[in-house]
């Protein structure tokens, strides 16, 4: 049977990596985002392109009627949208709070409930991952916005999980730092502010895609049959233990 992904923020850096994953793992690619210059520049005219704002529900809605159209059944969805959205909460606008909620928690349930229901339509298993953040589980200073956008997210991811694995549906996500992405490069955007981030992890480091990829692409094979409703930290354990303090 062809193996057919969706992958949602394509034309972001973790949705590059995951996409240049899984053309390795012989999966055909359906790759939707909100700017077609972007997908373009990054993919050319190959694979399937779908143009969508997949923070809402018509805009998962066209994805989905879109993938019908072309008679695709994608069993697998790697869910890379998101933004970040730092700042103490008495000074944030409620603009950007909004904003941090819909990339982050709403778009996630949208395109997982699209996806859910178009596997069901077809009594399909499947697998999803989603992407939150060392944040959602570790108080962060100015994180306040991306914490409960990612915190939601899990809560939300841990349900579905529960709900569909009698479907043979899973759904993890992964956990990440800081990578060294377009989205955060605002804020590591000096050697001084890169340092001071790095340092923040017991393993110092920035963290790349390639690597969150890698394990997007475990997560969505048959490899992880027998694994749904996690959280997989790839944080340099900034989630789970304390750096050595010098």
């Amino acid at each position: 049977m062809e193996k057919i992904a969706l992958i949602t923020g394509a034309s972001g850096g973790l949705g590059q990596a995951i996409a240049k994953k899984l053309l390795i793992d012989d999966w055909k690619l359906i790759l939707a985002g909100r700017d077609q210059h972007k997908l373009k520049e990054a993919y050319g005219d190959n694979h399937t392109q779908i143009i969508a704002d997949c923070t809402n529900s018509a805009g998962v809605k066209k994805i989905f009627e879109e993938i019908n159209a072309n008679q695709l059944l994608p069993t697998a969805l790697a869910h890379c949208v998101g933004n970040i959205r730092l700042g103490a909460l008495h000074r944030m606008h409620e603009s950007d709070f909004l904003d941090c909620m819909n990339a982050n928690l709403f778009s996630a349930f949208h395109t997982l409930a699209g996806f859910i229901n178009h596997l069901k339509q077809s009594s399909s298993a499947g697998s999803a991952v989603l992407v939150s953040s060392a944040a959602a589980s570790i108080g962060t200073p100015n994180h306040e916005a991306i914490a409960a956008a990612k915190g939601g997210l899990e809560a939300m991811l841990r349900s579905a999980a529960a709900t569909y694995a009698n479907l043979n549906v899973r759904i993890n996500a992964v956990s990440p730092g800081i990578l060294e992405t377009p989205a955060a490069a605002d804020i590591i955007s000096s050697d001084l502010t890169r340092e001071m981030a790095a340092r923040q992890y017991p393993i110092k480091g920035i963290g790349n895609v390639e690597d969150v990829a890698d394990l997007m692409a475990w997560l969505l094979s048959d490899s992880a049959k027998r694994v749904t409703g996690q959280i997989w930290s790839i944080d340099g354990g900034f989630s789970s233990i304390r750096p050595i303090v010098k």
